[in-house]
């Protein structure tokens, strides 16, 4: 029976594929001011301008490729039973062959119905437009977890954390809570991993190994250390 790995992955993952990072140093996200673009009441003052960022995330998530972190990660599944809970928004998870993966803070591919959360849509091109309405009529909304919001997937997630074999964290600030607390799910006396270009302080954490690199070579890393202990 295949051992259980649950990865977190974040922005630094990403990067590398060329989707900029969430926030730049000053605050702004592609020169917005991340509460007009990503919070219900950015939504109700300027529709237009929350519907046309996201239509441009989603035309430069197009025009990338998953890079050799989300191969690499996506080719542990011949070995490991693996779950990718992922901080991102966009499909390169999926794109690069993983099977299964949680989006913490919903999935740019994907729109939503304004008056019944539960309706969501697959995207099959990079444009939500106003007037683009659900099948009860609403207007249709990005799938996107914005701040103030619930996370709902964070249960599914620490339910893989808390079974998993090996827990790993990949590409994140663990700065942006709840996604951040994972790895204090995680059993204390299995193996663990971080990587990133700059170790976060995360305070003790048992059998921890740390690799401070960028994501693509960092998980190469650590599938290298995963070989010598199996």
């Amino acid at each position: 029976m295949k051992k259980k790995l649950v990865v977190l992955t974040g922005a630094g993952i990403s990067a590398e594929s060329g989707i900029k990072t969430f926030r730049d140093s000053n605050g702004l996200w592609e020169g917005h001011d991340v509460m007009e673009v990503a919070s219900p009441q950015g939504w109700h003052k300027n529709r237009a301008l929350v519907l046309d960022f996201y239509n441009q995330r989603r035309k430069q998530a197009l025009e990338v490729a998953p890079n050799a972190a989300h191969y690499g990660l996506a080719q542990l599944e011949k070995d490991y039973e693996v779950t990718i809970v992922t901080q991102n928004v966009d499909n390169l998870h999926e794109r690069a062959g993983s099977n299964h993966v949680i989006h913490l803070h919903g999935e740019l591919f994907k729109s939503q119905s304004t008056l019944d959360p539960s309706l969501i849509y697959d995207m099959k091109h990079w444009e939500i437009k106003e007037g683009d309405k659900c099948e009860k009529g609403s207007q249709l909304r990005p799938f996107i977890v914005w701040f103030g919001e619930m996370v709902p997937m964070m249960e599914p997630a620490i339910e893989a954390t808390q079974e998993a074999d090996i827990f790993a964290v990949v590409g994140t600030s663990m700065l942006v809570y709840p996604a951040a607390s994972l790895i204090q799910y995680a059993s204390s006396s299995i193996p663990k991993f971080i990587i990133d270009v700059k170790i976060p302080e995360i305070g003790f954490v048992d059998n921890l190994t740390a690799i401070e690199d960028q994501a693509s070579s960092g998980v190469q890393k650590m599938i290298q250390l995963l070989q010598l202990k199996a």
